[in-house]
């Protein structure tokens, strides 16, 4: 009986799973899944580099000689990644058009063919999903608006700019809309591809002298999303070309999407012609998540790849690792490793030792802290601080410990007014902002607030 891609990895994994350890197997080998199978190969993708190194080192001796034994010596079984950011090194079997001879007038075609979406061009997560993506105040805009295009296509925010630093989701959504625009329009032309791969298949054309082909091959999309824009950067060639792919995609009411590092604006050596087209529909941001995001993330990933973790340690991430979701999983897959590796459970005191230097000195610090300390330094009382009081003996300290709340616990505005007499966001911000003001220019306020940092380390 000839076994499906899917069919086969799963009698592997029931071989392994009783050889292994439970929370080893849900670690590293659960999340992995079945890309393709031929006469020759069986390929399987595991979430991040990190996990192929992790699986190809310590597993794959047993799941080589598993896979031979079902299938037969022949067949080679390898691994690839998903990518740090959600990236895949191929989906299900369309191996990147980059990392093939140039062929635009059948790339949409094979891709068509081989991935059984009709017209991806370029390679996409089918995990990153505009539903797993965690919504906070961060990133909220872009979120909405990604949504709002996967349901109209070049109807709305046409083009469609997200910028970020690294590792806060832009690959995640950009993903999520090629996955929920093929999902409901299966016949759609998508094509997702970094800027690099933009500027080299270009090169590549010039060379072969095809580029009537190549200006074919992205002016027939319905949906083009280019990653890293930011390295438009300087490429005359490249900007000069994509100028006019745009302007075809944009005039044939087609739907673009960018992401950057950075605004339009921003890109040094852009034109201005390129700028203003940017700029055309919706320029948005996404800002690093606060906690309460953070929080939910991390419970989201416990979920998902079925981790036991305790609320108590995803606190602990959360508060510690604050720049971005990558720094997140940075943290969590370290945790997972010595875990899966010393057979120990995850705890609270197991990440302490773990993530030392992630984490930095930390101690586990509360809101309530915060406030008794800033209360000590000014002689009130903490609930005077959260009356309504507006006197200064109050309010300055008040804001003090909003200050240090954000700071250091990284809480949401609408969490910090919660717990000074229901305040709203914007009174906090406020607050923070005239904090901040002052301890840039009074060297005694500024004395005193390292005084009270001092005392909650």
């Amino acid at each position: 009986m000839e076994l499906t891609a899917q069919e086969a990895w799963s009698r592997i994994l029931e071989s392994a799973r009783a050889r292994l350890p439970e929370q080893t197997f849900r670690t590293w080998l659960g999340p992995t899944k079945p890309v393709a199978l031929t006469a020759d190969d069986l390929v399987v993708s595991a979430p991040s580099d990190f996990a192929v190194e992790w699986i190809e080192s310590k597993y794959s001796q047993l799941l080589r000689s598993l896979a031979k034994a079902l299938l037969g010596e022949h067949v080679r079984l390898t691994f690839e990644s998903r990518g740090s950011d959600g990236e895949v090194a191929s989906f299900a079997g369309f191996k990147s058009p980059a990392l093939q001879e140039f062929n635009p007038a059948t790339d949409v075609e094979a891709a068509a063919t081989q991935t059984g979406a009709r017209g991806l061009l370029g390679t996409v997560n089918p995990r990153y999903t505009l539903e797993t993506f965690v919504v906070g105040s961060n990133n909220e805009l872009a979120a909405a608006a990604c949504q709002a295009v996967a349901d109209a296509p070049g109807q709305a925010y046409n083009p469609l700019f997200i910028y970020s630093g690294v590792g806060l989701g832009k690959t995640h959504l950009m993903h999520g809309i090629a996955n929920a625009v093929l999902a409901r329009f299966p016949r759609t032309r998508v094509a997702y591809l970094p800027t690099e791969q933009f500027t080299n298949e270009l090169i590549g054309a010039i060379q072969a002298r095809r580029t009537t082909e190549f200006h074919n091959k992205y002016r027939r999309i319905d949906l083009l999303l280019v990653d890293d824009a930011h390295f438009l950067a300087g490429k005359e060639r490249t900007q000069e070309e994509f100028f006019h792919t745009f302007n075809a995609l944009y005039d044939a009411q087609k739907q673009i999407v960018l992401a950057s590092d950075r605004p339009p604006n921003e890109i040094p050596e852009l034109q201005e012609r390129l700028v203003s087209r940017f700029a055309w529909g919706l320029v948005t941001d996404m800002r690093p998540p606060e906690f309460e995001t953070r929080v939910a993330i991390l419970q989201m990933k416990a979920e998902r790849d079925n981790l036991a973790l305790g609320q108590d340690v995803i606190n602990l991430i959360a508060q510690h690792c604050r720049s971005s979701v990558r720094e997140l999983e940075g943290a969590l897959i370290k945790l997972l490793a010595y875990s899966s590796l010393t057979h120990r459970d995850i705890t609270e005191e197991l990440a302490l030792e773990i993530l030392g230097g992630v984490l930095g000195n930390i101690r586990d610090i509360s809101p309530e802290q915060i406030e008794g300390a800033v209360a000590d330094a000014y002689g009130v009382a903490p609930d005077e601080m959260k009356s309504k009081s507006r006197q200064k003996r109050v309010a300055e300290p008040r804001q003090v410990a909003m200050y240090f709340q954000k700071d250091l616990l990284d809480l949401s505005y609408t969490t910090i007014g919660r717990r000074f007499g229901g305040r709203d966001h914007s009174t906090v911000i406020h607050s923070i902002r005239k904090v901040e003001e002052r301890a840039a220019c009074d060297p005694e306020f500024r004395q005193r607030l390292s005084a009270i940092r001092a005392s909650l380390r």
